[in-house]
């Protein structure tokens, strides 16, 4: 999952009490309807049952395939054991691309293929970093390289300097003293105690809260964009006084996880300096590693203290090539009713990692929980009606490229804004300048589901604000509330793939799942280890989003959908009303303004 994960939006639901269902008896209705063409409507347009029909006896299948004769945790072995971090552009992103695609049609699915999204940027691989200091003591510091950080080319050694820049006219009480150093940059924080439990589930009265309506928006994200910016901005007149001064490299102080979990040797090893550090025209200009914060803490302590510290380094890094390509898996279980076939149900979660672990719960997890869906299915020689599509998406990290670039290919997009100052920013944080542009394919979805907030298991989904999804998924908890599955919230979550589908007007729903040490310990760290997934926990997750994809390629109608998005109007509808207070003057217009009169 991205970094950028804003804090849970909007609004929550009163559920409605679940109504009784059918049985797998009952007869399918001709209310379906998979073209646009010609007025005709479709399906998820028209008046959805009251009663939902449920395979009650498909229920209890998958819950014994999924339950009882699980092999999720054989697939993640082998995709973080065997394979490893999968930073995108690297050979190992390409390796479990491909192996993805191959395990995907050993198990029957077919048109399993591999889909280019596009350039990336350059290739890079950690191949070995160590850091040590050599006086005034010798230590062992804990340690590893920033993505995309060019090598030493071979052990060096400096003097240790911390840097305390909070403003550009910090800048220049450096120029001059930062020539063959090693530069500190960070403040050191404080680590406190651990008095609260790294590992959490969440319990009636978190899940109550998260199904409850805020009545205001929260604003922490919208902050979260402008500090951005603003950071960007500094560093990179940081980066270009390292480049004047000829430092020799940077040690970077790794951030806290919640709870207190960045201590103890934990790294959260998701950033460089500078901004989109992936491209040839933003390589860093010397390199740099993350410690851990008791390892910086002690030359932090050092150097305050006046005392001269000298460290010496190695990182072995590789590059490889400037245009490297992203692509996705794509795989289906075809549909089999003609009316229906055409349609799509699909699945998913990124396949791309951070480098300093081996990227099980991020998104490791979410990854073989996919793929377990696919082998559950087969195993079970389901046939669906709609066809069933997984994909699993690359350059998630850096701005859900993977999902974004599929979703415009086969789906639509919205225009981003392409005013210099727009440009100057990451397409994550651009601004939408025009309606959507959609493609026949896209009423064609009946839904996108997502995996990716860790190891834990599903408790719930958030509906994205989808309120006409309540009574229908309502229903379809019921019979699984014995696995824990008892919240449907309104709720928007953000950070990951599914939000690549709601941009497009397609139902895109991410499961709500226990926390574990997801945020504490292993979100982009050095922990992000197979020891730290949770086998039953991904089993159930498996059965669960089987269960959701199975009812959802069978149903009568698509699910229903939300009205499409017009994010191009989002400033406009939330500007202040005009001409309101009685009395009011109106104010000059600025030099922008005027410009454009």
């Amino acid at each position: 999952m991205m970094l950028r994960k804003p804090s849970l939006l909007i609004v929550a639901l009163l559920l409605l009490l679940a109504v009784p269902v059918l049985t797998a008896a009952d007869k399918h209705k001709d209310k379906t309807s998979s073209s646009t063409a010609d007025g005709v409507v479709p399906s998820y347009e028209l008046p959805q049952p009251a009663k939902e029909s449920l395979d009650y006896t498909m229920y209890q299948r998958i819950r014994e395939e999924g339950l009882g004769h699980s092999h999720v945790m054989e697939y993640a072995s082998a995709l973080m054991d065997g394979i490893g971090p999968r930073l995108t552009g690297s050979p190992n992103v390409k390796h479990a691309n491909e192996w993805t695609r191959d395990q995907l049609a050993a198990m029957g699915c077919t048109n399993a293929h591999l889909e280019d999204w596009g350039e990336f940027g350059m290739g890079w691989q950690q191949l070995n970093t160590w850091v040590r200091m050599v006086s005034p003591d010798t230590a062992v510091f804990i340690a590893q390289a920033s993505p995309w950080s060019p090598s030493t080319n071979g052990a060096m050694s400096g003097p240790a300097v911390w840097v305390d820049i909070k403003k550009e006219e910090d800048l220049d009480k450096y120029k001059g003293k930062l020539a063959g150093k090693i530069v500190l940059y960070g403040d050191m924080r404080e680590v406190k105690p651990l008095d609260k439990p790294l590992f959490e589930r969440d319990d009636d009265k978190e899940l109550a809260r998260i199904a409850e309506h805020p009545l205001t928006p929260e604003r922490e994200y919208e902050q979260y964009l402008k500090d951005f910016s603003k950071r960007t901005e500094l560093t990179q007149k940081f980066l270009a006084l390292l480049t004047a001064e000829h430092a020799l490299a940077v040690v970077m102080p790794s951030r806290d996880g919640k709870n207190g979990g960045g201590s103890g040797g934990t790294i959260f090893d998701d950033r460089g300096i500078g901004r989109e550090t992936y491209k040839k025209e933003h390589i860093m200009p010397v390199p740099a590693v993350v410690m851990a914060i008791e390892s910086y803490g002690r030359v932090y302590r050092l150097l305050k203290a006046n005392v001269p510290v000298t460290i010496e380094m190695n990182i072995d890094a590789k590059f490889f090539g400037d245009h490297e390509h992203g692509f996705d898996t794509i795989a289906e279980i075809e549909g089999t009713d003609p009316k229906l076939k055409d349609e799509v149900v699909m699945l998913g979660g990124h396949l791309d990692s951070w480098a300093s672990g081996t990227g099980a719960t991020d998104n490791g997890a979410g990854t073989v929980v996919s793929m377990e869906v696919m082998r559950i299915l087969r195993a079970l020689d389901v046939k669906p009606r709609r066809t069933i599509r997984i994909g699993l998406w690359t350059g998630e990290e850096q701005g859900l490229f993977g999902s974004i670039g599929y979703v415009k290919q086969h789906f639509g997009h919205v225009p981003l804004s392409t005013a210099p100052d727009q440009l100057k920013l990451p397409e994550w944080m651009r601004k939408p300048a025009g309606p959507l542009e959609l493609k026949p394919d896209q009423p064609k979805v009946s839904a996108y589901y997502n995996v990716d907030n860790g190891s834990g298991k599903i408790l719930g989904v958030y509906l994205q604000e989808n309120a006409s999804e309540a009574p229908i998924f309502q229903q379809w908890i019921e019979p699984l509330k014995d696995l824990g599955v008892t919240t449907i919230t309104m709720r928007n979550t953000g950070g990951t793939d599914h939000e690549s589908f709601d941009a497009v007007g397609i139902p895109g729903f991410q499961f709500l799942q226990d926390p574990l040490d997801y945020s504490s310990r292993t979100h982009h760290s050095n922990q992000d280890v197979y020891e730290h997934l949770q086998a039953g926990d991904l089993a159930q997750a498996a059965t669960v989003e089987a269960i959701f994809v199975y009812n959802t390629a069978m149903r009568d109608q698509m699910l229903p959908r939300k009205a499409l998005p017009h994010p191009e109007l989002e400033e406009q509808r939330s500007a202040p009303l005009k001409h309101l207070m009685p009395g009011a003057e109106e104010p000059e217009p600025k030099a922008e303004e005027k410009k454009q009169m």
